[in-house]
């Protein structure tokens, strides 16, 4: 009896240290998620586009399909590298960080560039002859995981440089919950969009009640607006986050006059305030100034990215296809 007894305490004591790993894990995974508000806003808030003029019953499957290579992206490809970097070369994290950084600028401020500088349509591609459905989805969805997967990349790069190292099983875990739940959040969210204005047309068209048809038509009028919304509040989150990530990668290589500058500021403008907001309004003020040194940065980009990253990177893939 007293060795059933011990065992019984033994098992007892091994699942609590299970649950407090299971802790551990979740809670640094929450941490390293809330990191990657910027790409994980910006990666729901590009997808839309990728189902845009397909049939409303091909468009959760094509979801699917992208949530799929999402899955296999940050699984099969990402976390192996992640964890190969963080046991034998933690040294690039920092640089490769700051270089995913830098991407975020450029992608927010060219989305901003373009928004006040709008090119004309080219007038090569109104003449193409249109494509048939399968191979249009079939492109668009390849075109969706290869974003995903540059996107995927700084949120798996985010979150390893969150979580306090421990052993590579709990690395691995912590990176794995992280990569899962960040992808089920994105693309439930993208589907939920997506179908909402066929929901709200449903409920306008076919409700049994008078307020459950007015609030189908209000859901499809504000569908515009809130993609609208959701393409704004994604593009001021990459250039903030891809500000702060350069900002504080620059501190980590021993310049630290830009993240000290900013600091000050913020203490200052927080200091002109009740002491019950300072603490808000010093994060706020942080996270313009990353953000405004981060459009900075990425205007500066634009031209170096198309005049030179983009041709030699089509060299390359001509040669390599």
């Amino acid at each position: 009896m007293s060795g059933l007894l011990a065992l019984l305490d033994d098992v007892a004591g091994i699942a609590k240290v299970a649950a407090a790993s299971v802790d551990d894990v979740a809670g640094q995974a929450a941490k390293a998620g809330a990191k990657a508000a910027g790409a994980v806003i910006d990666d729901a808030a590009v997808t839309p586009k990728y189902i845009q003029g397909f049939a409303p019953a091909r468009e959760l499957p094509i979801i699917w399909r992208i949530a799929k290579g999402s899955f296999k992206n940050k699984l099969l490809y990402l976390l192996p590298v992640a964890l190969l970097l963080s046991s034998f070369a933690p040294w690039a994290i920092p640089p490769l960080l700051m270089l995913g950084g830098a991407y975020l600028c450029f992608e927010g401020a060219e989305k901003i560039a373009h928004l006040l500088f709008p090119h004309p349509p080219d007038p090569q591609e109104a003449q193409k002859a249109p494509q048939d459905a399968t191979h249009l989805e079939e492109q668009k969805a390849s075109g969706a995981i290869k974003t995903d997967f540059i996107l995927s990349a700084e949120i798996m790069t985010i979150a390893l440089s969150e979580i306090p190292h421990s052993t590579v099983w709990m690395d691995a875990a912590t990176l794995a919950v992280v990569g899962i739940g960040i992808t089920v959040v994105v693309y439930g969210s993208v589907a939920l969009i997506v179908k909402a204005d066929d929901v709200g047309l449903l409920m306008a068209e076919q409700g049994r009640f008078s307020l459950t048809r007015h609030v189908g038509r209000g859901v499809v009028k504000a569908m515009p607006g809130v993609l609208k919304l959701l393409m704004i509040v994604g593009t001021a989150a990459m250039l903030w986050v891809g500000g702060s990530i350069i900002v504080h990668g620059l501190e980590q290589l021993g310049f630290g006059w830009l993240g000290h500058r900013i600091h000050d500021l913020a203490m200052a403008v927080a200091g002109t305030v009740s002491e019950q907001f300072r603490g808000a309004v010093q994060w706020l003020s942080t996270a313009a100034m990353d953000g405004l040194f981060g459009l900075v940065l990425g205007m500066g980009l634009i031209p170096l990215a198309k005049g030179v990253i983009t041709p030699v990177w089509q060299k390359v893939v001509a040669v390599f296809p």
